[in-house]
Formats: C-alpha cells, sequence, structure tokens
C-alpha cells in the first residue's frame, strides 16, 4: 500500500508562492486549487505582494546587511563542505607531465582524481610528491582521498544504468591495474627512497 505524499506546511507553501516569478492572477488560481485549505494566508499574502509595488532602491540598512550574513554562516555551518579535489583544475598536458614525473601511467592519477584510490593504502612518500608535483599539499590530497559521509557516485553519462557508488580499492591495485611493471611498483609502493 503506498502512503500518501504529506501535504507541505503553510510556511512551505507561502514561501514558494512568494518565490514564484509572477504572482499574478493565473499563478494565485494554480496555488488555490493545489491548496484549498491555505486559500485566505495565499489571498492575504498576494494582495501584500501586489501593494509593494514601490521599486526597491537597493540599499539595505546595516541591520538588513548584518541578518543576511548572520543567515548565510549559519548556513554554511550546517552544510558540510566537500574537499576540493587538486586535480580537477590540472589541462590533461600537465596531468601527463606529472605523471611523467612520478613515473606511472596517468590512470593511476585518474584514480586519485576520480576518488577511487584508497587513503590508507598510499604511501606518505608518494602522496608527498604526488603533492608537489601537482603544486598542492599533503593534506588537500588526504581531505579529497577520505571517504565522506555522502555516496560518492560515478561519473554519470548517458547510459542504461545509474552511477553507481565509488569503490576504493588499495594504491597497488591500482598500480597492478594500470600495469605498472612489478620492479616499479614495489619503488612506488616503498616508504624509502
Amino acid at each position: 500500500m503506498n502512503n500518501p505524499q504529506p501535504r507541505p506546511s503553510l510556511e512551505d507553501v507561502l514561501d514558494a508562492f512568494a518565490m514564484e516569478p509572477d504572482t499574478g492572477r493565473k499563478t494565485i488560481e494554480r496555488y488555490l486549487q493545489a491548496y484549498p485549505e491555505y486559500a485566505s494566508e495565499l489571498v492575504d499574502l498576494s494582495r501584500t505582494l501586489a501593494r509593494s509595488s514601490e521599486p526597491f532602491d537597493g540599499a539595505l540598512s546595516a541591520e538588513e546587511v548584518g541578518l543576511i550574513e548572520d543567515a548565510w554562516r549559519r548556513h554554511e555551518a550546517a552544510v558540510p563542505r566537500q574537499a576540493e579535489n587538486p586535480l580537477a583544475h590540472l589541462s590533461v598536458p600537465v596531468l601527463r607531465e606529472i605523471a611523467g614525473k612520478l613515473g606511472v601511467p596517468r590512470q593511476v592519477l585518474t584514480a586519485f582524481r576520480e576518488r577511487r584510490v584508497l587513503l590508507a593504502s598510499v604511501p606518505d612518500r608518494f602522496l608527498t610528491q604526488l603533492a608537489a608535483a601537482a603544486a598542492s599539499t599533503v593534506d588537500a590530497f588526504r581531505n579529497w582521498l577520505e571517504p565522506s559521509s555522502m555516496p560518492m557516485l560515478a561519473r554519470s553519462y548517458k547510459s542504461d544504468g545509474k552511477p553507481a557508488e565509488v569503490v576504493q580499492v588499495p594504491f597497488d591495485r591500482i598500480l597492478l591495474d594500470a600495469q605498472v611493471p612489478p620492479e616499479r611498483r614495489a619503488e612506488l609502493l616503498s616508504e624509502t627512497d
């Protein structure tokens, strides 16, 4: 048995109406038809919005600016900040150059960019070299690779299926899949020079 969707609250309906680009007759009629239980409140809001036809000069009082800034700070604190990808801004030629400096195929860097590398499996020495080559910091790479509380979706292209959650794999597996020769893999996985 299907559970009916809960009706939006009065506040949600009024907020949605106030945000409409045109709060004219057609819009108010649509809202009254969809939410008859809020008819008097919708009509009151519609009249208020129609009366406030005074042109806005764009100047806010110091109190209004303070309220907006305070609300923005609360919003930023409530929304978890997504770590920035330290490789996202790099062009293909730069990524090719970094891969050459590190002695790895480009697909290894792609695994880092797509957050497919298990952070705990990456030697500090390699992470330090990667960060230096990418003109970034080790902390930026650590923050990027740490599993987040939100699901990480793979790239989405036109396809028959939904994007799947990204599965992080150990660094040695990334190197093996990239067909890095065994002696070079051993060097890359070593913590010493």
